[in-house]
């Protein structure tokens, strides 16, 4: 019977179980070449000529070329069916072998990743430390400056004097500066290298004649009325008062760099500055505008006033400085208080309008405690920007609030009405007011937004929940329920 090949080239019904059950030694074919291997055997009945015998081409079969014959395609079939499994077996290790790789490289990632949030992590931990201490520190340096300003004036009352020797005190800001650069430095650089590279704050050409009297005698001059005020200020009012008024120069600051520098306009921040002008008003009234409040309060807010237009000017001339460069500013600013302002107390001792018996009576322990936190206050200041965030520095300057107050009331130099403790209270508020960011609005919005976002997806999950609960319930109870699509 001739085996005829079927439409899809399947000879037999032999290779179709073949392919259909995936046998690994099965190619087309297999069956109509056994059965011909099979075929090209005849068997002759004894006594009987066999065709094969008469034919020339043809060879004498004994058994075992029988067995060779049949076992041709049998042998063909298991190295096939070997090297097919072997085959399988390599792929199956290449591709352990990429999964292996590619689950290691995963790891590396996943371990990258945590690496990276643990080191972001630590790094905002630092700065919230940091920050923490620097808002002690802040605190207390100018908590520490007013109390002894006003244990000073018991015993001598020279505002001028001490303005001025406080400022001279300036010209160590610059040295403390490279003493922490030679400690905590890699490369370590020269002081005159260090200073000429700071100085670039004045222009490319450093620090010359010119711009040291033209970029630092209206500073100096404003310094020096900021803080002159202030020490006249702490003589009409108390430590509390003062240090609650001077917290107005954040509002003074908005106002005059959205006239003067033109900044963006903040609903907000004009909300702030009402709140200092009303808090203003109200601790005048506190005493039933009494005289002395009044020039007390008017001292303050000029102290506060120049302290603004003091920092606007230095954003609109010298811009943004540097930990180094603000170090050799101020520096600056008390060699030229020491060269060109140091006629000024001494027309007033022989005037007589700040005078003093001898060198040996001043209390120079008070006078080099306030210099002394005084210059720590203003190198924290320019230190904490470096190390933390900004606003922590104004949260410690608003805290000096409360610290005097504690002070005060400890000492009992102030009794605490309600229009003196609210107005206190209003100002600190408009203070926190202005340090609101500009976007604060927007990430206001984005905040409520994510909020009930988190709250509707949290509600689809209860709802999904309490259905899925409730088909468990159908299905144990024998009811039958159709899930929706």
């Amino acid at each position: 019977m001739d085996v005829k090949a079927a439409p899809n080239g399947v000879a037999t019904i032999e290779d179709r179980i073949l392919r259909i059950t995936g046998y690994y030694g099965y190619y087309p074919g297999y069956s109509s070449q056994k059965s011909t291997s099979r075929s090209s055997v005849t068997r002759c009945k004894p006594g009987a000529n066999c065709p094969s015998s008469h034919s020339s081409i043809s060879r004498q079969l004994s058994p075992l070329s029988v067995t060779e014959d049949s076992s041709a395609p049998i042998l063909e079939l298991q190295s096939r069916g070997s090297s097919g499994v072997c085959g399988h077996r390599a792929e199956r290790q290449n591709r352990s072998g990429d999964d292996g790789t590619q689950t290691h490289s995963e790891n590396s990632s996943q371990e990258n990743r945590i690496k990276a949030r643990y080191l972001s992590c630590m790094s905002m931990v630092l700065k919230a430390v940091w920050g923490l201490l620097i808002i002690l520190s802040v605190s207390s340096s100018w908590v520490g400056t007013t109390q002894i300003v006003k244990i000073t004036y018991k015993n001598f009352y020279c505002p001028f004097f001490m303005t001025w020797f406080s400022t001279n005190w300036n010209i160590m800001f610059f040295p403390v500066y490279y003493s922490g650069h030679l400690a905590t430095a890699q490369e370590k650089q020269s002081p005159m290298k260090k200073f000429r590279e700071c100085s670039r704050i004045f222009g490319e050409d450093g620090l010359t004649l010119k711009l040291f009297l033209k970029r630092t005698a209206p500073f100096s001059i404003l310094w020096t009325l900021t803080n002159y005020l202030y020490l006249l200020a702490l003589k009409k009012l108390t430590a509390t008062d003062v240090s609650a008024l001077f917290c107005c120069n954040k509002a003074f600051v908005f106002l005059l760099s959205w006239i003067v520098l033109k900044d963006r306009f903040m609903g907000v921040r004009i909300v702030a500055a009402i709140m200092a002008i009303t808090g203003i008003v109200m601790m005048a009234y506190a005493d039933n505008f009494h005289a002395d409040s009044i020039i007390g309060v008017a001292f303050a807010v000029g102290s506060a006033s120049t302290s603004a237009l003091y920092k606007v000017l230095f954003k609109m001339f010298l811009g943004s400085a540097n930990f180094g460069e603000a170090a050799h500013f101020v520096s600056t600013l008390g060699f030229f208080n020491l060269i060109f302002i140091s006629f000024t107390p001494v027309i007033l001792y022989f005037t007589k309008v700040e005078h003093w018996s001898s060198f040996a009576a001043l209390p120079w322990g008070c006078l080099c405690g306030m210099a002394g936190l005084w210059l720590a206050f203003n190198i924290l200041v320019n230190v904490g920007v470096v190390l933390t965030y900004p606003i922590l520095i104004s949260i410690g300057t608003v805290l000096s609030v409360p610290g005097n107050a504690a002070v005060d009331l400890l000492k009992q130099e102030v009794i605490f009405n309600v229009v003196r403790l609210a107005a206190t209270i209003i100002i600190c508020i408009g203070f926190l007011l202005m340090l609101l960011p500009e976007e604060w609005d927007e990430i206001t919005l984005r905040f409520i937004n994510s909020l009930k976002e988190k709250k509707s997806e949290e509600h689809v999950d209860d709802i999904t929940d309490s259905s899925v609960h409730l088909r468990s319930r159908s299905r144990a109870n024998g009811t039958v329920s159709i899930p929706l699509a």
